[in-house]
């Protein structure tokens, strides 16, 4: 078994009831194998974040995607956190999320975030599907990823996606970043944030 394969099992989430294998085995890696993602399989991350659940169908998702070796990659480098900027590089594609603020009738969408986290969750169990890992970061300049990019007024950058094929040398990762992709998966319990009948906190 090689190191990889071992990573990937101990990532496998140990969840106390039973749920759908590709959800089990979803995790975040910051290491990915150099190997391009063909543009058809970029088109299938899409188009199942194209399907996802939409309040009122108004389908508010934005994403702006660059392949490792562009100008357009390393705009979205330089709009990260540092932290991130450490093992980001390590990932060919990198994607910036946004969603349209309001409805077509001029009011607030109060649901554009919640709907950008379906069609991001949907494009999630798609990667994993096809062997590719996505590791989605909050760690990013918006307002710089808003100017750098001409995102127009209405429109809102929310986070960051790097993507690749679950692969690469993790050896190469420093000590603090290896640690984070050996440490085993942990969520808080049910109990924790689904209460039946009332508020329980």
């Amino acid at each position: 078994m090689t190191g990889l394969e071992q990573l990937q099992l101990d990532k496998i989430a140990k969840t106390d009831h039973e749920i759908y294998a590709l959800l089990k085995q979803r995790w975040s890696p910051r290491m990915f194998k150099d190997d391009k993602i063909p543009e058809k399989e970029i088109k299938q991350l899409f188009e199942a974040a194209r399907w996802a659940a939409s309040s009122s169908n108004l389908q508010p998702w934005r994403f702006i995607y660059a392949e490792k070796g562009t100008d357009a990659y390393d705009k979205i480098v330089a709009c990260l956190s540092n932290f991130n900027k450490s093992w980001v590089i390590n990932a060919p594609i990198l994607i910036i999320t946004a969603y349209k603020e309001k409805r077509e009738d001029g009011e607030v969408n109060f649901h554009a975030l919640h709907d950008l986290g379906l069609a991001v969750g949907n494009m999630s169990v798609q990667a994993q599907y096809m062997n590719i890992g996505i590791h989605q970061m909050a760690g990013i300049d918006w307002e710089k990823a808003q100017k750098t990019f001409k995102i127009p007024k209405g429109y809102h950058v929310a986070t960051a996606i790097a993507a690749g094929y679950y692969g690469g040398d993790f050896e190469k990762l420093n000590e603090d970043l290896l640690d984070m992709e050996k440490s085993e998966r942990e969520r808080i319990p049910q109990k924790d944030f689904a209460y039946k009948d009332a508020w329980k906190e």
